[in-house]
């Protein structure tokens, strides 16, 4: 029974708490509200990028904020190393392997590949079980009026940019509201261009004010900080001439000047605008009742003049975006919900953007279906009884495709058309630097079999086995 159907005979299956997956302790009231959700994804933010993971060249108090009131987890992972599959798998529940959506695919003249007609996204079930729902930022999952159509997928409201190649340029020509173009060209902002950050910011906001007197779920997908390393001159000066900076040469995308203080510099807008989200929480009265989420949807970038080696921008990890090393997937992710979440904690809990779907479900008190990959984390949320999952698995679609999976401290790597398979051990090598594949020849052989049945063949992103049968 797929999700579609599942909804269809059980009519949500609203209920407290849930039975399918994750369940969380019942609290002592026999009752919890339904909580607002406030999901903060950033782009190709690395694991080192924000000072609660160890960043020194610069600091990010709002989201370290997030982390000190709340939830830090050290082993979190994106759906992907690039940008739509990895939202794929975190509007669906679904990983590399069984998603739609497993790599960047262009459609002309603006989007990408949509997602399937009958795909349910968190944003679907959230709204039939009487959620208002809002997106601000980048979508990346289909052309406005295509089956991904956010305003298909579950979103009342949607502001941004629709294409992720759009979102190259902080200073569109235009984004969207709904299917509404809003044409930017000649807006000017104290002499300058419009910020297209800004703009999303506002408009996040604006969300959270006009729907606080009823359960909302807010997706904050800023585009900060990938592509081109631009910012206002009035975050700029604070960073610039800081550093030397390296020399600026031609490129794909609009370089800036002095990249390093512009990534700086951004990166600190952005988390000021964390900082705005918590401030109006406390003015609603509201704060106590919402769920703040914040991560990355992938590792570091090396694009538009940035410099993540001069940052430390994957910390202790191996690999940037486009690996299924570490540094490509595994991202910051902190949690914070007063007077649910104890604050100042730090779990080694292993998951992934697909355990977002049935967490948010579980809060709202959705049932779930079979045909899911994630399981919920309100256990670890709330401090219960965590279960954890047999194995994470990946796949990447570019450069010769690759796999990975992760099962307890085991880490593997398949780079799929060199036919070359690396096996680590986390626990002891969490920079992935020793392979020791030919050392553990059953722990390999296990992993390899994992990564044929966790592939199930797609005819848009195919693998070379398919034809074998998966």
């Amino acid at each position: 029974m797929n999700r579609r159907e599942f909804f269809a005979v059980t009519g949500l299956g609203l209920a407290w708490p849930m039975a399918a997956v994750g369940r969380a302790e019942r609290p002592r009231s026999g009752h919890i509200d339904k909580p607002n959700i406030i999901f903060i994804l950033a782009d190709d933010l690395g694991y080192g990028d924000v000072s609660c993971y160890g960043q020194k060249r610069f600091a990010t108090p709002h989201i370290d904020r997030l982390a000190a009131e709340g939830l830090r987890w050290t082993q979190h992972y994106a759906g992907a190393t690039v940008c739509a599959p990895s939202r794929c798998s975190l509007m669906t529940g679904l990983h590399g392997g069984h998603a739609y959506i497993r790599g960047n695919r262009e459609v002309q003249p603006e989007g990408q590949a949509p997602l399937e007609a009958e795909a349910v996204t968190v944003a679907e079930g959230l709204r039939r079980a009487g959620y208002v729902t809002g997106g601000f930022g980048k979508w990346g999952l289909g052309p406005v009026g295509s089956e991904g159509d956010p305003n298909r997928q579950g979103f009342d409201e949607w502001f941004g940019y629709n294409c992720q190649r759009q979102a190259h340029s902080y200073y569109p020509d235009h984004l969207w509201y709904n299917d509404r173009k809003v044409v930017l060209d000649g807006n000017r902002n104290g002499g300058q261009e419009t910020y297209a950050h800004d703009l999303i910011a506002e408009k996040a906001l604006a969300f959270i004010r006009r729907h606080k007197d009823r359960p909302f779920f807010c997706y904050v997908p800023f585009t900060i900080p990938h592509a081109a390393m631009q910012v206002p001159e009035d975050s700029l000066a604070r960073f610039r001439g800081k550093w030397p900076e390296p020399a600026v040469t031609g490129g794909h995308y609009a370089r800036q000047e002095a990249p390093r203080a512009a990534f700086a510099a951004m990166v600190t807008r952005m988390d000021a605008d964390v900082g705005r989200i918590l401030d109006l929480l406390a003015e609603l009265g509201i704060d106590e009742n919402t769920l703040v989420m914040f991560t990355s949807d992938n590792g570091p970038h090396k694009e538009g003049g940035h410099d993540p080696d001069f940052f430390d921008s994957n910390g202790p990890l191996r690999g940037y975006k486009r690996d299924l090393y570490e540094g490509g997937i595994r991202v910051p992710f902190v949690a914070r919900w007063p007077g649910r979440i104890k604050p100042g904690r730090v779990t080694d809990h292993q998951a992934a953007f697909w355990d977002f779907l049935p967490t948010a479900w579980e809060l709202a008190g959705i049932e779930l279906p079979e045909d899911i990959d994630g399981i919920s984390y309100v256990p670890t949320l709330l401090g219960g009884e965590q279960r954890s999952h047999e194995y994470l698995y990946w796949e990447f679609h570019e450069q010769g495709k690759k796999q990975a999976v992760r099962m307890g401290d085991w880490k593997a790597v398949h780079l799929v058309a060199a036919d070359r398979f690396e096996l680590y051990n986390l626990a002891e090598d969490p920079a992935e630097t020793r392979n020791v594949a030919e050392q553990h020849p059953q722990i390999a052989a296990r992993m390899r079999r994992i990564m044929r049945q966790a592939h199930r063949p797609s005819t848009l992103f195919p693998m070379p086995f398919d034809a074998e049968g998966g």
